[in-house]
């Protein structure tokens, strides 16, 4: 089983910056994937970004250039650095992962909670 926690999310004015972070935890073999989705109010879960074991991101065009996703496999921790934040930004922001609790097992994947946030002036 796999508990992630999340933390960082507020509020912010726009322009402004939010660093989130999500911790891993479980008896786990290997985390390949890391990131974070978003949803808005009345709208679908959508992809912000994803970063691989070997560090190779992956990113919405939406916010290319002003997030950057990282991850550190010792603590199996991933954030997002976001910056010039916008009011559209404004959503609960979900970490995901995908694992494999075997090295010859398929991969699983896992939610987060959720954090809150908000841009708003």
């Amino acid at each position: 089983q796999v508990t992630l926690v999340e933390s960082g999310g507020g509020l912010v004015q726009p322009g402004g910056s939010l660093r989130l972070s999500c911790a891993a935890s479980g008896n786990i073999f290997n985390i390949d994937v890391m990131g974070w989705y978003r949803q808005a109010p009345g709208k679908s879960r959508e992809l912000v970004a994803t970063i691989a074991q070997g560090g190779i991101p992956n990113y919405a065009d939406s916010i290319k250039g002003r997030f950057t996703v990282s991850r550190d496999n010792a603590v199996a921790t991933a954030y997002l650095q976001m910056t010039s934040l916008k009011p559209e930004d404004t959503a609960v922001y979900f970490c995901y992962v995908e694992y494999r609790l075997l090295w010859s097992s398929p991969r699983a994947n896992s939610w987060g909670q959720g954090t809150q946030v908000t841009v708003s002036s």
